[in-house]
């Protein structure tokens, strides 16, 4: 049997999620994260602009890295304006970080991030998960289990 899932981060303002990242792994642990962002980028998050569907986070050193998320350029911005899609540093305390470098170099699990937010502090936060690939039968697997639950909805709905 698997284990109850942690309460869910406050979340107060979802800006991007990354829904694929639960049919491509198993996510085996969450953990909420701050994200270093210049002024502009803040402003483009807040008009709900951003995506994490193709990006990862890395550990290099002793610091934690947001890469290939694209946050698009604020429209109203001038020459200082930010790159879309330049690495952003990940806040989490020296601990964590170990955890997460153990995790991902012992037991080959990968850091992937689920959500981007704005919590109630309108703090702009990460859902960082690590996770473990999923083969293609599991892949058919959750597939199958989704189809089922909709058809079982169905039916008792109707019933």
């Amino acid at each position: 049997m698997a284990k109850p899932l942690p309460p869910p981060f406050d979340k107060a303002k979802v800006v991007a999620e990354n829904r694929r990242a639960r049919y491509d792994y198993f996510v085996e642990d969450r953990v909420e994260t701050g994200i270093a962002l210049t002024g502009t980028e803040v402003k483009s998050l807040r008009f709900g602009e951003g995506s994490i569907a193709e990006s990862y986070a890395a550990v290099e050193g002793e610091e934690v890295w947001l890469i290939n998320s694209h946050i698009p350029e604020y429209s109203h911005g001038n020459r200082a304006n930010h790159q879309p899609r330049r690495p952003r540093k990940l806040l989490l305390k020296r601990r964590e970080i170990d955890k997460l470098h153990g995790a991902v170099t012992r037991q080959g699990l990968t850091l992937v991030p689920l959500s981007l937010y704005f919590n109630a502090a309108g703090r702009a936060k990460v859902e960082l998960a690590l996770a473990r690939g999923k083969k293609a039968h599991d892949k058919r697997e959750t597939i199958k289990e989704r189809d089922w639950n909709r058809e079982k909805q169905r039916l008792l709905r109707r019933g």
